[in-house]
């Protein structure tokens, strides 16, 4: 087993220089499926943690009743509304989606999404569609938990961030070593893994990676939606995705060190980690 300590020297050499001559079409065009009525910010912080974390054009689809709230929340975003059912995104919103994907560098399901057999519908439908890297989070990862053909049936990569309730949900062993656990479920599903916790792993069955970076402080609602951001963010940029996860949790952990310094544990939040991402990656 190949397992890495992540470091910073190691994170800044993966990470890519921003090319003088780009413009935001260069940095990644990347789509959020995220949020629905009761759950505006987990949407919010995901887009945020993309575009602070370098993304070039950020697309983000919600329920059309909380359309107007997100659009107030993100001014560089952008926002449009999806047909819903009773606040969740419904089978309608496919055709519109259909026309978007092919546009898209990478794609991010689920911060915020709800538990419904439409969402289960729709994001069944947009893995099997998008022939790009994928991160699903929260509930794209309870809403597929039903449906582990459609992860390992996908040709392109599909990243995975579950805490451990998630993790035990889609079939991996909480008992034992965590790290072969990981492994184990990374190889069964043919996706990569990121294992959410303490000294978070990161592992695509045979590679492997160990973050050393975050702290309690971050154990809060909304900072894994600011980590799938990150994570999404790096992938539109053109980082190998195991690398791009690697990167994204080094970062995201060394983002909420900086704000338990400054602010302490007790009453840092995931939006004042996102705020801290370009001064550390400036």
């Amino acid at each position: 087993m190949e397992k890495r300590i992540l470091s910073q020297e190691a994170v800044w050499e993966l990470l890519p220089d921003r090319d003088p001559w780009g413009h935001k079409g260069d940095f990644g065009k990347i789509l959020l499926l995220c949020g629905s009525r009761g759950y505006t910010g987990a949407a919010a912080l995901a887009a945020r943690g993309a575009l602070r974390s370098g993304a070039g054009l950020v697309f983000l689809g919600v329920p059309e009743s909380i359309y107007v709230i997100e659009a107030v929340k993100l001014d560089e975003a952008v926002v449009f509304p999806l047909p819903e059912f009773e606040g969740r995104l419904s089978a309608q919103a496919l055709p519109e989606l259909m026309t978007k994907l092919p546009q898209m560098d990478a794609l991010l399901v689920g911060p915020g999404l709800g538990r419904a057999p439409q969402v289960e519908a729709v994001l069944r439908t947009v893995l099997e569609s998008f022939h790009g890297p994928v991160v699903v989070d929260a509930d794209g990862i309870n809403c597929l938990a039903a449906h582990k053909d459609v992860l390992r049936d996908r040709t392109s990569p599909t990243i995975l961030t579950p805490h451990d309730g998630e993790f035990a949900r889609l079939g991996g062993s909480l008992t034992g070593d965590r790290v072969q656990a990981a492994m184990e479920l990374a190889k069964e599903l043919c996706c990569i893994v990121v294992r959410k916790g303490h000294r978070t792993i990161i592992t695509d069955g045979s590679r492997c990676y160990e973050n050393p970076t975050g702290n309690p402080g971050m154990a809060v609602g909304g900072s894994g939606d600011a980590l799938s951001g990150i994570l999404v963010s790096f992938l539109g940029q053109g980082l190998a995705p195991l690398e791009a996860a690697a990167c994204a949790v080094w970062v995201h952990g060394a983002a909420g060190d900086r704000c338990a310094e400054a602010l302490g544990q007790y009453g840092m939040l995931p939006s004042d980690l996102v705020e801290e991402l370009p001064r550390l990656l400036k």
